[in-house]
């Protein structure tokens, strides 16, 4: 199966902030992303659309002429817990060390590990297995496609981050 995750376009966060599964707005420059996103995609046919619930990523899949893709909260980012909106910089929790030095397997402060993370897309992509699909589309974000490249193989086993897409970007994955 042929599975095509898009991230969202540009967010309206300061950078260095936390935002993980806060629905945060998106940036004037939405449509300019969006359209170029749209273009991306329009020869392309798919069997089944999916998006995570946050508004990031609803609005570019209606935006790309699939309203009525299936919400899934598996496909939401990562939960940052308490650290959720705060920027890094300003985190004064000395747990936040221990996770940067081991962010795969450790858990934010009171949010998910990047462990925790695959396991929500490894349930994902064993149902849309179970449906033979032939080829699946997905409105997510950085983390989501970060661990569905994790799982097959496609990302650095050390820094899978390294293989995190631009804002608007499309990663094409082979299940």
């Amino acid at each position: 199966m042929e599975l095509y995750i898009v991230r969202h376009t540009s967010v309206d966060v300061q950078p260095g902030t936390c935002y993980g599964r806060t629905d945060v707005l998106l940036r004037r420059s939405f449509r300019r992303e969006a359209v170029s996103v749209r273009m991306q995609l329009r020869k392309i046919t798919f069997d089944a659309v999916y998006t995570s619930p946050l508004t990031r990523a609803t609005k570019l899949a209606t935006f790309c002429g699939f309203p009525s893709a299936i919400h899934d909260s598996r496909l939401c980012e990562m939960y940052m817990g308490e650290w959720e909106m705060q920027r890094f910089e300003n985190i004064s929790d000395p747990y936040l060390d221990e996770w940067y030095n081991d962010y795969l397997h450790k858990p934010t402060a009171g949010g998910e590990s990047f462990i925790d993370l695959c396991a929500r897309v490894r349930s994902f992509f064993e149902e849309i297995n179970r449906a033979s699909f032939q080829r699946v589309l997905v409105f997510a974000h950085g983390g989501i496609i970060v661990s569905a490249k994790f799982l097959t193989g496609n990302a650095d086993k050390k820094n899978p981050f390294n293989s995190l897409p631009p804002y608007g970007g499309i990663a094409r994955i082979e299940l």
